[in-house]
């Protein structure tokens, strides 16, 4: 199973291949079968470390609302 961080970075590599105006879930970066075996609390600190990773680059992916679930969505600019 791939570390935390190591998930971090596949996620970061995959934001290149998100068009414009693309509005997204971080899950969305993951094939679902990889999202599924993460488990949850490594998810949530996931969740936590990507918004971080958002909000410190100067990155063209902002947060916006969450859905009702809870789960933060991002939009690429």
């Amino acid at each position: 199973m791939p570390t935390v961080n190591e998930l971090l970075d596949k996620a970061k590599g995959e934001l290149s291949n998100l068009l414009h105006g693309e509005v997204f879930l971080l899950r969305d970066l993951f094939k679902g079968y990889e999202w599924n075996r993460i488990s949850r609390s490594d998810r949530l600190l996931l969740g936590t470390l990507f918004l971080n990773y958002i909000k410190s680059d100067n990155l063209c992916v902002v947060p916006i609302e969450k859905t009702s679930s809870g789960q933060q969505r991002y939009a690429k600019k």
